[in-house]
């Protein structure tokens, strides 16, 4: 196997922040155009108000989309975004609770999300442990 592989200077691993970054703008995007559905799953037992959580979570997921784009903070930002999936799996957790009583499509959603975390995760980590 060539070094290739394990650089994002190839086009795999360009593809791969790639994917993450855009994944991570769109998102972190729909934090501010769309907040209420993040604030409903936002922990009360947190202190302060959902929406600080949501916009601050927005902020955290554009910037880090934003570096991953970039080849000088790729290996940085993949980072970040592994710590941020991380981060939000409370959220997704309260989701499942909250969405227990809902219709049984909604209830596997919220279920479903649970382990896309994983590579999401991975995938972050790649980009952290290749980047140049």
């Amino acid at each position: 196997m060539t070094l290739m592989a394990y650089t994002t200077n190839g086009s795999a691993g360009r593809r791969r922040a790639a994917r993450l970054g855009a994944m991570l703008l769109g998102t972190g995007t729909a934090h501010f155009v769309a907040p209420k559905p993040f604030d409903d799953i936002v922990p009360a037992e947190l202190p302060g108000s959902a929406r600080f959580y949501t916009y601050s979570s927005g902020v955290a997921e554009l910037a880090t989309g934003a570096l991953l784009l970039i080849p000088r903070t790729r290996r940085p930002a993949g980072l970040a975004a592994a710590v941020l999936f991380v981060s939000v799996f409370p959220a997704n957790l309260n989701m499942v609770r909250l969405w227990w009583d809902k219709p049984w499509p909604m209830r596997v959603i919220a279920i479903a999300r649970l382990p896309l975390q994983i590579p999401m995760i991975t995938q972050a980590l790649k980009v952290w442990r290749s980047a140049d």
